[in-house]
């Protein structure tokens, strides 16, 4: 197959590509930054360019672009999320559209923060609670999920009528990646700071990267599946489980937590945002597994302990 992934530079398009490219495919790369290397053509993420010639004949798109959320949730940092997120699902819906052999299938990042904040019971794809009143919680929260929410009724807008489309609402993705999210808990954890947060109460979603490829490539074959997907390991659980799992793994028997009130501080300091540590995010991927699809790893110990070894 041909490949079209824009915004496939960051973390999560790496291990796709590799994957992609592992099983004999076509890997074309979209790419905001200079095309410097095989395989990448540049595209400014908004309009349509000689990028769209990739598109046309190609069998798939997996648009991954989008600002990360990495960052302070003020009004400018907002308001590029959500610019860059709509801006690239219409590009790549008037590229489809244009094409004169439109892709047959195209996947659509979205994220599992669609849905509400909760511990009572797992959000999943078919009866999850999005949006909604989130009690006991700051109420700029809210705009993460607008922002999901709006991306997701772009990809529905879109007049793609051969493509079949999906909405991959994904959740964290595990790779041993030094600067990605497990690297940096790793980090923290061998520095004895791998502790609940806030008490631990809320749910950590994550999925393994290997599982991601394989759900990913699983979604690029199966022309019975279409709309939101989840894509999160079947078993979150609870922070201070999570980082207890972790810190086992490493072989660091101590882990030191934090309050709420130092978390938010450490998000200023660190120019990113506490939600992203205390949201609870309980996302099971129903859908996937109803349609067959298994996980190599569901649980969370043998994840961490495969990881962890992979860190070296």
């Amino acid at each position: 197959m041909k490949i079209v992934i824009p915004g496939g530079t960051g973390q999560i398009g790496r291990v796709l590509a590799e994957a992609l490219r592992r099983r004999g495919d076509e890997v074309v790369v979209l790419s905001r930054g200079a095309a410097r290397e095989p395989g990448v053509v540049a595209w400014d993420g908004r309009t349509l360019g000689a990028w769209a010639r990739e598109v046309d004949g190609a069998d798939a798109v997996i648009n991954l672009a989008g600002r990360s959320v990495n960052c302070r949730y003020n009004k400018d940092n907002l308001t590029e999320m959500l610019a860059s997120r709509i801006d690239s699902t219409r590009a790549v819906a008037q590229a489809i559209k244009a094409a004169s052999r439109p892709p047959r299938v195209w996947l659509q990042a979205s994220t599992a923060t669609i849905y509400s904040h909760r511990f009572d019971a797992p959000n999943d794809d078919v009866t999850g609670i999005l949006g909604g009143h989130e009690p006991d919680v700051p109420g700029y929260w809210r705009y993460s999920i607008e922002i999901a929410e709006a991306w997701e009724r772009e990809l529905a807008a879109a007049n793609t009528p051969h493509t079949r489309r999906v909405a991959m609402r994904m959740a964290i993705a595990m790779a041993p990646d030094r600067d990605g999210t497990f690297g940096i808990l790793h980090r923290l954890t061998r520095l004895g700071l791998g502790g609940p947060i806030a008490g631990g109460r809320q749910y950590m979603s994550w999925i393994h990267e290997r599982d991601l490829a394989r759900a990913v490539i699983w979604l690029l074959d199966r022309d019975d599946v279409e709309g939101a997907v989840n894509l999160a390991a079947p078993e979150p659980l609870p922070q201070r489980e999570f980082m207890r799992a972790l810190r086992t793994a490493a072989g660091i028997p101590i882990g030191l937590g934090g309050t709420r009130w130092m978390v938010e501080m450490a998000a200023v300091l660190h120019r990113t945002d506490a939600e992203l540590l205390l949201k609870s995010r309980r996302v099971v991927p129903s859908r996937l597994l109803d349609a067959g699809f298994r996980f190599d790893f569901p649980s969370w110990p043998a994840a961490a302990r495969d990881l962890v070894a992979r860190m070296g």
